[in-house]
């Protein structure tokens, strides 16, 4: 592994960045929306952009420290960069594409390596072929080989998948972590898009109007997020607040709605609450079971924490459906028009008939009830990552 260290401040007009993370994993992402600084991070670490002050560190060496006066040039920094929309050469074939940053070294060598890169990415076929006659997955592996080509010390890739459509964008990710993988060399690419993060990355870094997280192993950002601004970030539903019931060694009783759950305590994350305090949560839509009304009375207690209440709404999802679910308690329901988004694959919406049964009792394991540190309340951010397909059962 390779550690990276990222300390930048840098302002363009209105927008100003500061960013600000340290990684020891191999491949890391920038995950944010569009305008939040990711792509200015990269230019700023490839040397193409100057940042106002700040300290950028690649593999021990100091590539930017604005006290000691180090701005290391663009050639000198050992970076290979795919940018956005691949860059290539529209003159060139994919071996001229792939072999132009090779500037050192016999005719011999040079094409040894060239040849070497073109054929570990699967693209001996396509040597004569000019960009205009290649697919855009193909584009995007001539892309990384010519970065690969000059055996940089890291490789930055901008959005490298952004190009493809849908589909195909699903398909080339495995290609693309495997390549990477395969290559050994350190990588920091951005996205806008957290799946793909997750699926290509080993840690995250999530940006935010110019402002950032730092580097988080991508499983504790996904199943423990550090703060209720991070769980909007990522997207987590079912983001919630109640007031701290009881206090145990292993676990904290919150009433919610009028409701008692009991929500199991991470030993990695201390809870600083007292009872009385309000406090955050979230409940992934996975983790909300149905009751099934067949059961014998055994089975039906040993369900913890449930709730009664109505499926105001559903969402096809194709393989699955998200129910929002409103509580039978007397109030007003927590995410406006209902309390609970419940995601069941389509097989046991079916088989269970809630079309048409549209009253249910539900359960939450203690342990699928997150509690997020820091007292909850406040005024929630603006979740900067939720997209059109989560609207509410009003909007349908």
């Amino acid at each position: 592994m390779s550690m990276i260290s990222v300390s930048l401040e840098k302002r363009l007009g209105d927008f100003s960045l500061e960013a600000h993370w340290t990684s020891a994993a191999n491949i890391v992402a920038l995950v944010g929306p569009s305008g939040s600084g990711k792509t200015l991070t990269l230019q700023c670490i490839a040397g193409l952009t100057k940042p106002a002050a700040g300290r950028i560190v690649s593999g021990g060496r100091v590539l930017f420290d604005s006290a000691a006066h180090v701005d290391l040039r663009p050639q000198s920094r050992h970076i290979g960069y795919v940018f956005q929309g691949y860059a290539l050469f529209p003159h060139m074939t994919v071996s001229q594409n792939v072999a132009y940053g090779l500037k050192t070294g016999s005719r011999e060598r040079l094409s040894a390596r060239a040849r070497e890169i073109i054929d570990r990415l699967g693209l001996t076929a396509l040597c004569g072929r000019y960009p205009n006659e290649l697919s855009g997955g193909q584009q995007q592996r001539v892309a990384l080989a010519r970065a690969l080509a000059t055996d940089p010390d890291l490789l930055l890739l901008d959005e490298p998948l952004s190009a493809l459509d849908a589909p195909l964008r699903r398909e080339l990710r495995a290609e693309l972590v495997q390549a990477l993988r395969d290559c050994g060399k350190p990588a920091v690419f951005v996205t806008h898009d957290l799946a793909e993060a997750y699926q290509l990355a080993d840690v995250v870094v999530l940006y935010e109007n110019g402002r950032t997280t730092d580097a988080t192993p991508k499983d504790e950002l996904l199943w423990n997020p550090s703060s209720e601004r991070v769980a909007r970030l990522i997207g987590a539903r079912n983001i919630l607040t109640g007031t701290v019931a009881e206090i145990g060694q292993q676990s904290v009783v919150l009433e919610w709605r009028g409701q008692r759950l009991e929500a199991a305590r991470s030993p990695s994350r201390p809870l600083n609450v007292q009872i009385g305090d309000a406090l955050a949560f979230f409940v992934r839509p996975e983790y909300v079971r149905l009751i099934r009304k067949d059961r014998p009375l055994a089975d039906l207690q040993r369900h913890v924490n449930c709730l009664q209440g109505d499926v105001v709404g559903d969402r096809d999802e194709g393989t699955t459906l998200t129910l929002f679910f409103r509580l039978a308690a007397p109030g007003t329901p927590s995410q406006g028009t209902y309390d609970l988004e419940i995601e069941v694959p389509k097989l046991v919406y079916e088989r269970l008939g809630v079309a048409r049964d549209r009253q249910w009792q539900v359960s939450i394991h203690p342990g699928t009830i997150q509690p997020l540190p820091g007292v909850g309340g406040r005024e929630s951010e603006v979740d900067l990552f939720s997209d059109s397909r989560f609207p509410t059962p009003d909007s349908q």
